[in-house]
């Protein structure tokens, strides 16, 4: 046989090998049958699915002895686990310390209150007052007095109409302006219907007709969108025969969904147990008084503020804002605007400003108005890119105004916090702030030439209320003082004219 032959004869066996054992790859039959690699499969001819128990047969298991058992036992201990996470909830609901409930807070509480007396030296009329409404909101202002602005000659009540502005301050249109702009940022605008407000006698000689004319022209310009009058001399009219007539204009809105409307009187020269009598008596929403100005001794402004305390709601305080002057008539340095800027945002009261207290404007000459100053907004002339010294004092100021602003709105124990006097000297005072489970603050001043070392203890045991021996720094005129540094309340000096908030937690 020849070679081609039997070459043949071995391919042939080759291609009859059994397919299962054909080698697993893809080029061609391996020589010489089986090999590593090659894999013999077989596929099953019947096919398994499990489907699981039928209905029935579950049914079955699930009535068996040991699985009830099972099914109880689970149930129990779920309610046992429930009635037990219930029981210790009451447990902390109980032993948790009560909040106290919330007072009734109205706008005139929840900010400062900033009156422009003098449209024409604050903005050039009405109109600037709208264009200055995003400057006044960053002072977290909540209620804004305005005017007086009605025409009337001093002392000729013939020539009064409470109804008109006059002229030089602008128009109806632009009071409806501001009313407008102020109300969407949350400013509630009040008008100073005081009738003869450039005369010797406020309400003229005949004051049940005045008191009149003023309810009428309340009535008319809550129906444009003023959200609160205020008038002077209140001790002198409350008495009146047409007084009820006056707050009932008012107070007519007292049930809508609005913010309610505000009467808002001044007093100048009483005693605070006289201001207390008119709060209770009188009927006004808030009474503004010249407590402040009226002395600088610390132990008589701290008897006035606890006097006062329980009424805190309705007391304001200003320094000058009776008058309707600038703080600085009275707070003759920076040091000292700041001192009161910290004290009257912290007094138990709304604190009143009139306008330019934020950057510390000069009082006018007499009974002339100081013109605003808006450098603060644009520092810098002609992109010089420099200040003056002047100008950086009062963007300081003015920022120093707005922490303190700020601090104000967002703690409950300055909004309306409880009062209580610490220490005090004749050019120096002290006082703590507290409300229920919320952050106490500490405000101490010092107006006086020399150093003052308080000690600051509560006179009297107060249950539930303790001082710690350290307190933080909140904000200060020192600047040794540092923000968030600690001092000691045991051994606390205050410089000539400076202030200082101090902050501790409440600990149940």
């Amino acid at each position: 046989m020849s070679k081609g032959t039997e070459g043949d004869m071995k391919e042939v066996e080759l291609n009859e090998l059994d397919p299962e054992k054909q080698p697993m790859t893809g080029d061609g039959q391996a020589a010489g049958g089986e090999k590593n690699g090659s894999v013999k499969v077989k596929v099953p001819e019947d096919e398994v699915t499990f489907t699981g128990l039928s209905k029935e047969e579950l049914m079955k298991v699930a009535g068996t002895p040991g699985w009830v058992r099972t099914r109880w036992v689970l149930l129990i201990l779920f309610w046992l686990g429930w009635l037990g996470m219930l029981a210790g909830a009451i447990v902390i609901i109980v032993q948790a310390p009560r909040c106290k409930p919330i007072p009734e807070m109205n706008w005139w509480n929840e900010g400062p209150i900033y009156q422009i007396s003098d449209v024409e030296a604050f903005s050039d009329g009405l109109e600037g007052i709208a264009d200055k409404l995003d400057n006044i909101n960053q002072l977290k202002v909540k209620g804004l007095v305005v005017g007086p602005l009605h025409t009337v000659q001093a002392n000729r009540p013939e020539t009064l109409d409470l109804q008109e502005i006059n002229p030089i301050h602008g128009n109806k249109e632009a009071l409806r302006t501001v009313i407008e702009k102020a109300t969407r940022k949350g400013i509630s605008v009040v008008l100073d219907l005081t009738p003869n407000y450039e005369g010797s006698n406020p309400w003229f000689t005949q004051v049940a007709e005045t008191v009149e004319k003023v309810k009428t022209a309340a009535e008319y310009w809550f129906g444009l969108g003023v959200q609160g009058i205020k008038v002077s001399n209140l001790d002198t009219v409350f008495n009146s025969t047409e007084w009820s007539k006056l707050q009932a204009a008012v107070q007519t809105n007292l049930t809508d969904d609005g913010p309610k409307r505000a009467l808002i009187g001044v007093v100048q020269g009483l005693p605070a147990g006289d201001v207390l009598r008119l709060v209770n008596t009188s009927g006004v929403n808030l009474i503004l008084s010249d407590l402040l100005s009226q002395n600088n001794q610390g132990p008589k402004l701290l008897q006035d503020m606890g006097t006062l305390n329980s009424e805190q709601r309705s007391v304001a305080w200003g320094l000058g804002a009776t008058q309707q002057h600038q703080l600085s008539k009275l707070a003759t340095t920076p040091a000292l605007v700041r001192l009161y800027q910290l004290l009257l945002f912290t007094m138990p009261g709304t604190p009143v400003f009139t306008y330019g207290d934020e950057i510390g404007l000069q009082a006018g000459q007499g009974s002339e108005s100081p013109k605003m100053i808006w450098d603060t907004e644009e520092p810098g002339k002609e992109g010089s890119g420099n200040t003056t010294a002047e100008q950086e004092e009062r963007m300081a100021i003015r920022k120093w105004f707005i922490s303190l602003s700020d601090v104000r709105v967002k703690e409950r124990s300055l909004l309306h916090g409880d009062y209580y006097p610490l220490h005090s000297t004749a050019t120096s005072l002290s006082f703590l702030r507290v409300w229920d489970q919320s952050e106490r603050f500490i405000t101490a001043v010092n107006w006086g030439p020399g150093p003052v070392a308080l000690k600051l203890k509560l006179t009297k045991d107060v249950e539930d209320v303790a001082l710690p021996e350290m307190a933080k720094v909140k904000l200060s005129t020192d600047e040794e003082l540092k923000t968030d540094s600690m001092v000691s309340l045991d051994n606390l000096t205050l410089k000539p004219g400076q202030a200082i908030l101090l902050q501790f937690p409440f600990k149940g």
